[in-house]
Parts: C-alpha cells; sequence; structure tokens
C-alpha cells in the first residue's frame, strides 16, 4: 500500500508539472486579431500595424497642438484642438474602411457568381477560388493570387482558406468562406443551389444598405456640422489675443473640457441613434 500510494502520489505531481507547459505535439491556435488591426486591413493597409497607427495619433495631436499653441499662445485652445488631431488619422482609416466594405459590397456577389460558373463547369472548389485571380473583380485578385500561391505551396486547403479570410477581414468574406468550408467538409451537391440563394440575398442587401445610407446622410452631416461649429468659431476667435487669453486661465480650461465633453457625448449619442446595424466579424 505505501508503494502504491507514492506511486499515484508521484503520477499526480508529473500530471501537474505537465500542465503548466505546452505539448510541442498540440497545434498552436490562430491568433485572434484586434479591432485595429481588423480595422486596417478593412481599410487595405496592410504595410501599417496597429503600432504604426497609434504612433500617427500621437504625431498628429502633438503637430496640431504645436502649431496651435505657435498661433495662439494659449496651451488650453493647442490641447484641446491636439486631442482632435490625435484622433484625425483614425478617422481617416475608419472613413476608409467604411467606404472599402460598401465597395466590397457590391463585388462579392459577382464573385459568388463566379465561384458558382466554375463549379458547375466542373472544376473543383479550390480551383474555383484560384481562377478568381484571373478572372474575378479587379479589387480582389490580389487576395485570390495570395491564396492561390498559398495553396500551391502547402498544399493545405483549410489552411489556405483561413489565410484568405485573416487578409480580407470582411464580414461577408468570412460566412462566404465558411460555407465554402463546411460544404467541402460534409459535402453535397446543392452548392450551386447555395451559392445561388447567397449571391442574390448579398445583392438585395446591398441595395437596400445603399438606399437607407443614402436617406441617412443628411441626419451625419448634421451631426457633423453641429459639432465642428462651434470649434471653427473658436478657432477663428482664438486668432485674437484677447480671446486667447482668456482661456488662459482655470475658468477658461473648465469651459473648454467641459465643451469637449458635451461635444463628444451628443456626437456619439446623434450618430448612435441614427446609425444603421454594421455586418462585424463573427467567424474569424
Amino acid at each position: 500500500m505505501s508503494a502504491a500510494a507514492g506511486l499515484i502520489l508521484g503520477m499526480g505531481l508529473l500530471l501537474v508539472w505537465q500542465s503548466c507547459w505546452s505539448t510541442p505535439g498540440n497545434r498552436p491556435r490562430r491568433r485572434r486579431t484586434g479591432y485595429l488591426e481588423d480595422l486596417l486591413r478593412q481599410a487595405g493597409i496592410e504595410r501599417v500595424g496597429t503600432p504604426g497607427l497609434l504612433v500617427s495619433c500621437a504625431l498628429a495631436g502633438v503637430c496640431v497642438m504645436l502649431l496651435l499653441f505657435i498661433l495662439t499662445l494659449s496651451p488650453p485652445i493647442a490641447v484641446c484642438f491636439g486631442l482632435f488631431g490625435a484622433g484625425l488619422p483614425y478617422t481617416l482609416v475608419r472613413f476608409q474602411a467604411r467606404r472599402r466594405r460598401a465597395s466590397l459590397a457590391e463585388l462579392w456577389p459577382d464573385v459568388v457568381d463566379h465561384l458558382r460558373s466554375a463549379i458547375r463547369a466542373g472544376l473543383s472548389l479550390p480551383e474555383a477560388l484560384i481562377q478568381l485571380a484571373g478572372n474575378g473583380p479587379e479589387e480582389l485578385r490580389g487576395y485570390f493570387r495570395s491564396f492561390a500561391a498559398d495553396y500551391r505551396a502547402g498544399g493545405s486547403f483549410e489552411d489556405s482558406l483561413t489565410r484568405l479570410k485573416d487578409n480580407l477581414a470582411d464580414p461577408v468574406a468570412d460566412r462566404i468562406i465558411e460555407a465554402l468550408r463546411i460544404t467541402r467538409q460534409v459535402g453535397g451537391t446543392d452548392l450551386g443551389r447555395l451559392l445561388g440563394t447567397l449571391a442574390g440575398f448579398l445583392r438585395e442587401n446591398a441595395r437596400t444598405r445603399s438606399e437607407l445610407l443614402a436617406r441617412q446622410s443628411w441626419t451625419v452631416n448634421a451631426a457633423r456640422l453641429a459639432v465642428a461649429a462651434p470649434w471653427a468659431v473658436l478657432l477663428l476667435l482664438a486668432t485674437q489675443p484677447e480671446t486667447a487669453a482668456a482661456y488662459n486661465s482655470a475658468a477658461g480650461a473648465t469651459v473648454l473640457g467641459a465643451g469637449i465633453g458635451i461635444s463628444v457625448i451628443c456626437y456619439r449619442l446623434m450618430m448612435r441613434i441614427g446609425a444603421l446595424p454594421e455586418d462585424v466579424r463573427v467567424l474569424r
């Protein structure tokens, strides 16, 4: 009994020790990308990462703050506009990502139609995706060329699909790729019908969303104008030494801080009320 108890205790300690270390034979988990990295990929910016975007925001804020301090000699006013300048790179990236998503939303039905035609012609699923490098929409050919090179180099369709999905970083692309992945795994003869239904749904969704965005644009423009107008007036008044000196006191800094808080809260609230639901990447 003493030997058995010692053996069990030793095995337990060995298992506890092994649980503290990763097993070499386990397949590494795929790293999940962050919000800013997804935003950069959706904007089509591949050479800049999250640290680069954060550094750009910091540099823009510092440059605007120094410029306003030289013009107005008022630290509170310079800090306020420096905060606005720090958000400018992020705002531009987000605008580019939204614009690119809207552009790609009109292209995905054509991609699905190309896949459907290729599969009906007798091509396999990897070959159907590879032929999009030459026959697909111009904006997406580079991604499918990368997929073709990756698939021919590694030979793993699952891994190549995963990397294609990460490079595209698009919610619609996620749904299409996961549908293709499931179809390849479980098999079936209804892939052509599935792709036809998906293409029709994507076209209807893009058409409805474009109409809603056209009607919503006046609300968005009004919100931006309501927020920008007071600060534009402040910028014009700050060129006068008397006005700039009035904001150098503690009361002036408090007024500017309250103005920033109210502007941000009201802008976010108005945008939240008038915003349309956006596709998010669920199948990452």
